[in-house]
């Protein structure tokens, strides 16, 4: 049987495949990175183990936020669903964008302008506590793209929380 695949049906593929890279690898990154790094015993050690694995995560993770907001505005644009965001009941859509806005500017613009430069200084003078600030702020990234992921899952097959 030879059944077309429609455009929308692929970008639902290539958005849910890409969420799941992406946050996912998040999810690796703070429950089973970070923490066997902070064991290690040498400052020197942490800060090249966290900097190697993290450079090649890094590029997973631009490729797939990237996918996943091309995918979804591009669902977005062909359903005209942008009075969606005018909707309270819609809630998981703003935060879908607003979890993918965040990701995408700190990987984009504050991590490679900004964040890897402050992390290797901390990291030099201060290890523990560096690596402790960073666990925090991942658990929180992690957090909010469950809870948005959860929400979304809900909301797309017509479970609204909000009435």
């Amino acid at each position: 049987m030879n059944i077309p695949l429609e455009y929308f049906t692929l970008a639902r593929v290539i958005h849910i495949l890409a969420v799941i890279l992406w946050i996912g690898g998040v999810s690796m990154v703070t429950t089973v990175l970070i923490p066997a790094i902070r064991r290690m015993k040498s400052k020197e050690e942490q800060i090249k183990t966290f900097e190697k694995i993290e450079g090649k995560f890094a590029a997973q993770a631009k490729v797939t936020t990237l996918l996943a907001g091309l995918s979804g505005f591009y669902m977005l644009y062909e359903l005209d669903g942008w009075a969606r965001y005018l909707d309270y009941r819609y809630w998981w859509i703003h935060a879908m964008t607003g979890v993918w806005v965040l990701f995408t500017l700190i990987l984009y613009v504050l991590e490679p302008l900004l964040l890897h430069r402050v992390f290797r200084k901390y990291a030099e003078k201060n290890p523990e506590k560096t690596f402790a600030i960073m666990h925090r702020l991942h658990w929180v990234l992690l957090l909010l793209s469950l809870i948005t992921t959860a929400g979304a899952v809900a909301g797309s097959h017509g479970w609204f929380w909000l009435k």
